[in-house]
């Protein structure tokens, strides 16, 4: 795969702002709390199915006391409807103890506080410090991932080098909305398994050479 060159990549960002002026996560959250329960659960699991099993908890379940007081069994049962829900259920009661011993009950704004809560890694972190605290983080997805790859733009063996890739090359003025930029174009646009060239705004930017046609579709 041909490196993007780096010239282009402003106009490359510019335009997925231009087609997604305020871009924001697809997962329901009402409070910072919610929103790290939900990116725990969107681990190897779509936004859609999150949103599907935490509409019905989250209307009642909205700090980790309440958590906490639900208990793993009832928890299972709001969210066995997505993937590893046992493992999951089993760090979100471990994570919101945690929350409550050594935080306060409040979600911590350090990278390395957030990731030594059960089930919270690296892109996990991210999300968080974006979204709920504007950090111009970039969490790499699969999604991510693959256009990392796949365009040119930040081309990498794991999430780690895509993401520090990411880092030195995406503008300034777009770090910010970036990896929400680039998980809407991979989710609707650049799809895993038959890309929608014939309709995607950076088209002409992006190095992939087998590039689909309408015609294709």
């Amino acid at each position: 795969m041909a490196l993007m060159k780096p010239a282009v990549i402003p106009e490359f960002f510019a335009r997925l702002k231009k087609a997604m002026p305020e871009p924001e996560t697809e997962l329901e959250y009402d409070n910072v709390y919610q929103l790290l329960v939900a990116v725990v659960l969107s681990a190897q699991a779509t936004d859609v199915g999150v949103n599907r099993a935490t509409g019905p908890l989250f209307k009642f379940i909205k700090t980790p006391q309440q958590m906490v007081a639900l208990g793993e069994k009832k928890l299972i049962d709001h969210i066995k409807t997505i993937g590893l829900f046992r493992t999951k259920a089993r760090n979100v009661i471990a994570l919101s103890h945690l929350l409550l011993e050594r935080h306060g009950g409040e979600v911590p704004k350090t990278h390395e506080e957030l990731q030594a809560l059960p089930g919270v890694g690296r892109k996990t972190a991210n999300v968080v410090m974006n979204v709920a605290y504007g950090e111009a983080t970039i969490a790499v997805d699969t999604h991510i991932f693959r256009l990392g790859n796949r365009t040119g733009l930040a081309p990498g063996r794991n999430p780690l080098q895509v993401e520090l890739k990411l880092l030195k090359r995406v503008p300034e003025e777009y770090k910010l909305h970036a990896h929400h930029w680039l998980i809407l174009h991979g989710r609707y646009t650049c799809k895993a398994r038959k890309p929608e060239c014939y309709k995607c705004a950076v088209n002409d930017l992006c190095t992939y050479k087998a590039k689909t046609t309408l015609a294709e579709a």
